[in-house]
């Protein structure tokens, strides 16, 4: 058994602490905080009136926006908010970026999953195997050759965690692997060179935090500079992609194929055109969420708290203002 998971002894916290869950179902397993802090629980309609004698907060349910919409500009607020993802743009608002308050995510989690699926994508789409099925499913025998993906060339955007570990598993596929992050340092091109790398690639990867600066940053006129072979995929946040233009660039075949993990309104309805958008694979958010995934986001959580509860560093902390965690 992991000791890390069960210690003998943990930090007690100051008497009357009180932590607040925004709940989703199923709820976290908290019973190693019995008798150490006083555990509430909101949802959304309840979350405003709760916020203020809350001093730590945990976003478990990390598909709301309730937290932005509820946050309080003035007075008692948590010191500490937690959420339960690695995007932190459901959360952010104003009063909280300005606040004291500290933000931690959930950075480290889903880093692997996250690049099993991307490569997972990559080779079912050089592979032909949504046709393969729909053949199988049709009965019908059609011999077809497929790509090889060993020596191509892929773009990751993110060069945060999951972008690097994208990058380590697709060069294990003997992909040539450019990464581009915010700024250009060793191994790690600069903004200034998306465009004649992903005019380049044969597959491009998005994987990167939601900002002012990155809103949109997939959209007509970047799918028109890439290869009609190239294909698209986004494991980052839906906002990052103009979804009318991905559909046209598809229909139009100005690029091979695409998977979406994440759009900008989840669920997806059953009246989206995304469904029916040739080349297209679409996701249910479901890119990180591997068996066991929620006890290792509640791990996670209690190794933070037993730091905050001894006051010491935490780990994860978000930048507000940048809106994610930097990079070391």
């Amino acid at each position: 058994m992991n000791a890390r998971m069960f210690p003998t002894s943990s930090p007690s916290s100051p008497p009357g602490t009180t932590l607040l869950v925004l709940d989703a179902d199923p709820l976290p397993r908290l019973g190693r905080l019995t008798g150490r802090v006083r555990v509430e629980h909101a949802d959304a309609s309840t979350l405003a009136e709760k916020l203020p004698s809350a001093d730590a907060l945990l976003v478990w349910d990390f598909a709301s926006d309730a937290v932005r919409r509820a946050w309080p500009g003035e007075g008692p607020r948590p010191r500490w908010v937690h959420t339960a993802s690695a995007g932190v743009d459901h959360l952010m608002c104003p009063e909280l970026a300005a606040s004291d308050t500290v933000v931690t995510n959930a950075r480290g989690v889903f880093d692997q999953p996250i690049a099993e699926y991307v490569a997972a994508l990559v080779l079912a789409m050089a592979k032909d195997l949504p046709r393969t099925w729909d053949l199988q499913r049709d009965r019908e025998w059609r011999h077809r050759a497929s790509q090889r993906v060993a020596g191509t060339r892929a773009c990751v955007v993110g060069s945060g965690p999951i972008g690097r570990a994208i990058v380590r598993t697709l060069k294990a596929l003997d992909i040539t692997t450019a990464l581009v992050g915010r700024t250009p340092r060793t191994g790690i091109h600069g903004p200034a060179e998306l465009d004649r790398l992903t005019a380049r690639a044969d597959w491009v990867v998005c994987a990167a935090p939601l900002t002012e600066e990155t809103r949109g940053m997939f959209d007509a006129r970047r799918f028109g500079t890439m290869q009609p072979s190239a294909r698209f995929i986004n494991v980052g946040r839906g906002q990052l992609v103009v979804e009318r233009a991905l559909a046209e660039a598809l229909s139009k075949r100005w690029i091979a194929g695409a998977a979406l993990d994440v759009f900008e309104h989840e669920p997806l309805g059953p009246d989206s055109p995304l469904w029916q958008v040739p080349g297209l694979i679409v996701s249910p958010h479901m890119s990180g969420d591997t068996i066991g995934w929620r006890d290792e986001l509640g791990t996670q959580f209690l190794e933070l708290y037993d730091l905050w509860a001894a006051g010491k560093p935490l780990r994860n902390v978000v930048d507000k203002k940048r809106g994610y965690v930097p990079g070391h």
